[in-house]
């Protein structure tokens, strides 16, 4: 008797399984939810949508776009997290809900390095360190040196966690006395950098590169780790003078904790099959977002590293979590 219930139980795992590995093979079967934890028309939307467009066609179903903005990433994170793991809900992750969400919050709703599948990193984003061009420098080093001859004289813009840590990172490496005025929206920021309300900030390359084309502000570095081919004559932080600077704003694809490997590695493939294509790549170019795929181990590493570099980054700045 006992072997016969032991056979019995035996067999129905086996069909559990087997079942299982059957709807693992039919994926996808319905459409595929990506969701963006900014605005529409942000930089992350528009390289997710330029990266779901060949996966959905590759895949068969659609992918759509979910744009889930507020609390620095945090709330579209929290929906993913707490998403089934089956692979009809990934997440458009930054340097913003996977590291600093973590960092700069108290209670962050989520632990990035256990409540994610990572997939595929996807590239990172191009930031400038842009000034009013009435400001008279013209490099870093003498943005520096004129901040330090005129302390709390000069007024930085921000609109994000990386505006804000790498400012303060800046900052810090600097020795310099600024003030901080923060913005709901990056496009307000630069249209007062413009005006000369403010004089310095961050900016990503969806607002700035046009007014620094028409010499309306200065750009004096990229956080990126190349130079950015819409502007190669932007140098990168290290090449100006501050190799120390350690941010670099990323993105990077994931699915909520314990996501079957079948799918994991199907939509790895097909994320490296989507940057092997010249016509996506091109896309990405004239967004100044070099596309980069990975090995999930890659991504996964990547991911611990980058919550060192923050929480040291805002240790040294003096920032504490709120």
């Amino acid at each position: 008797m006992r072997t016969f219930t032991r056979l019995v139980l035996i067999a129905a795992v086996a069909l559990v399984v087997a079942g299982s590995a059957a709807a693992q093979s039919g994926y996808p079967n319905k459409l595929i939810k990506l969701v963006v934890p900014f605005p529409s028309g942000s930089a992350t939307d528009m390289v997710a949508r330029i990266m779901a467009a060949p996966i959905s066609a590759a895949m068969g179903q659609p992918i759509v776009v979910d744009n889930k903005g507020g609390a620095d990433g945090a709330i579209a994170g929290e929906f993913v997290a707490r998403s089934a793991p089956d692979g009809y809900t990934l997440f458009l992750g930054t340097n913003s809900p996977i590291a600093a969400v973590p960092v700069l919050h108290k209670n962050p709703p989520y632990n990035s390095a256990t409540d994610f599948t990572p997939i595929s990193f996807v590239g990172r984003t191009t930031f400038y360190l842009v000034i009013n061009s009435e400001l008279p420098v013209k490099t870093l080093d003498e943005l520096l040196k004129y901040a330090r001859a005129n302390p709390g004289k000069l007024n930085y813009a921000s609109s994000s966690t990386t505006g804000i840590v790498s400012m303060a990172q800046l900052a810090s490496l600097g020795g310099l006395q600024m003030v901080h005025v923060p913005y709901k929206g990056e496009a307000a920021a630069v249209l007062d950098l413009v005006a000369n309300r403010v004089q310095l900030m961050f900016a990503s390359s969806i607002n700035a590169p046009a007014f620094i084309r028409q010499g309306k502000i200065r750009a004096l570095a990229t956080t990126n780790l190349e130079r950015s081919r819409g502007l190669p004559d932007v140098p990168t932080m290290s090449e100006a003078g501050m190799p120390q600077f350690s941010i670099s704003p990323w993105l990077a694809l994931f699915g909520p904790a314990n996501m079957p490997k079948e799918i994991v590695d199907r939509l790895n493939k097909e994320v490296a099959a989507a940057f092997a294509r010249p016509d996506v790549m091109a896309q990405m170019e004239k967004q100044t977002f070099p596309a980069q795929a990975s090995t999930p181990e890659y991504l996964a590493q990547y991911v611990k590293d980058q919550l060192e570099i923050w929480r040291k980054t805002a240790a040294e700045a003096g920032i504490r979590p709120e």
